[in-house]
């Protein structure tokens, strides 16, 4: 049994397609396919179920995943522990991050990660929040990327930047010359929101009820980009984080005006599963995200509001921090 057909195998099924883990693992589908039916024929047992869309495992493939994720988490730790003996850097990051922290920002991340330690592999994916923290919790992630972290039973998250809000409106609008109002200036105003099930829409609904405050809600989304062109057609304002607007604001497509009488902030967060050691290079990763103010300030993310690891990432213990670093 070849080891990087059972980590191809764990990676179809974490990403429930042979197409997406084939371009992930940089071969051809059907290598892929071919990797996991050579581990269905030496076990004699059909692993995943091919007629369902997306993908499903067997009985047989949902014992064999446990086992060979265990299997692999246990070989990624001894191998790390011999590479610390060289001061080397290598292995696999997986990372899930919410569509609104951006490429743009990830990218800066990204590229000085892969300046830094190119012997390791960077793997980024950007899903829908419940999806984030789905892969975390199932192991198929190592760090989630989100707004509003959550924290407690199996997951432990690092306090990394808080984004300040403000009001986007389109680039014609009455309000659009404004660099501050009170935010009682929106009362009645057609407004462009998240949907309900989102953890921001009922901070911003929380927040406009603090200052009583009410406002005509027109369209909802779940996501960021679409709200920005709902705002850019002239169908409502918004209240968005600053940093995710920046580049339409410079382009001339929307406005900002900051809302001089509150500080209303989006906690970004890194999260991952309690009880897991984070690899070194997962933990170089953090340290890159948690120490790179310089990139965060330029790129107007706001400045980290977490303080720094320890040197290499790791907390005195030598392990990756799995706490709540504090402000």
């Amino acid at each position: 049994m070849h080891l990087n057909h059972v980590e191809l195998f764990c990676d179809v099924v974490a990403r429930r397609s042979f197409s997406k883990a084939a371009e992930a693992a940089g071969i051809s589908q059907s290598s892929a396919s071919q990797a996991v039916q050579a581990l269905e024929e030496r076990l004699g047992a059909q692993l995943i179920d091919r007629s369902k869309r997306p993908l499903e495992l067997t009985a047989a493939g949902e014992i064999y995943f446990d086992g060979c994720r265990d299997l692999l988490e246990s070989f990624r730790r001894i191998e790390d522990r011999v590479l610390q003996l060289q001061d080397k850097v290598t292995g696999r990051v997986r990372v899930a991050a919410i569509y609104s922290v951006g490429l743009l920002q990830m990218g800066a991340y990204a590229g000085r990660f892969r300046e830094l330690y190119p012997d390791a592999e960077l793997d980024l994916d950007y899903l829908h929040p419940d999806e984030v923290y789905n892969r975390v919790l199932g192991d198929e992630t190592d760090l989630g990327l989100v707004s509003f972290p959550r924290e407690g039973g199996s997951l432990s998250s690092i306090r990394w930047q808080d984004q300040p809000m403000v009001l986007v409106v389109p680039s014609r609008h009455a309000l659009a010359g404004s660099s501050k109002i009170r935010v009682a200036e929106i009362a009645g105003e057609n407004y462009v929101g998240f949907t309900e099930e989102l953890t921001i829409r009922r901070a911003i609904d929380r927040w406009l009820r603090q200052s009583h405050v009410s406002v005509n809600v027109v369209h909802e989304f779940d996501n960021i980009e679409n709200i920005k062109r709902a705002v850019e057609i002239g169908a409502g304002v918004a209240i968005l984080p600053e940093p995710t607007v920046r580049r339409e604001v410079e382009a001339g497509a929307l406005s900002q005006v900051r809302l001089a009488d509150v500080r209303w902030t989006r906690p970004l967060g890194i999260v991952h599963r309690r009880n897991k050691t984070l690899s070194t290079a997962a933990s170089r990763f953090v340290e890159i995200l948690l120490s790179d103010e310089d990139a965060a300030v330029e790129s107007g993310n706001g400045a980290p509001r977490a303080s720094r690891l320890h040197k290499n990432g790791k907390s005195a213990n030598g392990r990756a921090s799995g706490r709540r670093v504090p402000r």
